[in-house]
C-alpha cells in the first residue's frame, strides 16, 4: 500500500510542478459547441474556400481553483498540414470576475470582449477568432477550445504577440484548464 500512496503523492506533484493539474470541477461549456460534436457554419471561416459565418461561439466556464487571478481561451487545430497545428483564437486577461464570452466576442470590432481583455494574432494573421476551414478531403479537423485559470492577472503580452508566445506563458501560468472538443471536415 505504501508503494501506491508513493507513486499516487509523486503523479501529483509532477502535474502540479508542470502546470498540467485539471480541476475536478473546472468546467467549458457552449450552446454551439457539443462535445465530440460537428461545429456548426456559424463558426466556420469565411474564406479559403469555407463559406461559414466566422463567429466565435458563446463559451461558460465554472469551477475554476482557488488562486485564479484571469482567465484566457483558446482554439486550436492540432490536425492542420503545417507541422505546428493552427491556432484559431486567442484571448487572455479575462478578468478572474468573468465567466462567460458571449457570441462573436472573438470579433474585436464588436465589443464584446471583456474589458481589460487582448486578443492577440492568430496563425490567420490578426487579431480575433478565425473559424475552421481544414483543406477539402482532409479526415475532419479536431478543434479544441480551452479556457485557463491562471495564476496572475494580466499576461504583460499585446495584440501583436503570437500563439506560440501566448501558449508560453499561458502553460507558465495555468492552475487548471477545461475543454470543449468538436470536429468539421469539408
Amino acid at each position: 500500500m505504501r508503494g501506491r500512496q508513493t507513486a499516487t503523492l509523486i503523479a501529483a506533484l509532477i502535474l502540479f510542478a508542470t502546470g498540467q493539474a485539471l480541476a475536478a470541477g473546472f468546467t467549458l461549456t457552449s450552446p454551439q459547441l457539443q462535445p465530440g460534436g460537428t461545429m456548426a457554419t456559424a463558426q466556420v471561416f469565411n474564406g479559403f474556400g469555407c463559406t461559414g459565418s466566422n463567429i466565435s461561439p458563446e463559451l461558460a466556464w465554472q469551477g475554476e481553483p482557488a488562486g485564479t487571478k484571469s482567465f484566457a481561451v483558446t482554439a486550436y487545430d492540432p490536425d492542420a498540414p503545417t507541422g505546428s497545428g493552427w491556432w484559431h483564437w486567442v484571448i487572455f486577461n479575462i478578468p478572474a470576475n468573468v465567466h462567460h464570452l458571449p457570441e462573436n466576442s472573438g470579433d474585436p470590432a464588436s465589443g464584446l470582449a471583456p474589458a481589460g481583455s487582448v486578443q492577440s494574432r492568430t496563425d490567420f494573421g490578426r487579431p480575433g477568432y478565425g473559424g475552421a476551414c481544414p483543406p477539402p478531403g482532409d479526415a475532419p479537423h479536431r478543434y479544441i477550445f480551452t479556457v485557463f485559470a491562471l495564476d496572475t492577472d494580466r499576461l504583460d503580452l499585446d495584440s501583436d504577440a503570437s500563439p506560440a508566445m501566448v501558449g508560453f506563458y499561458l502553460n507558465r501560468h495555468a492552475l487548471a484548464r477545461a475543454q470543449i472538443i468538436v470536429t468539421y471536415g469539408r
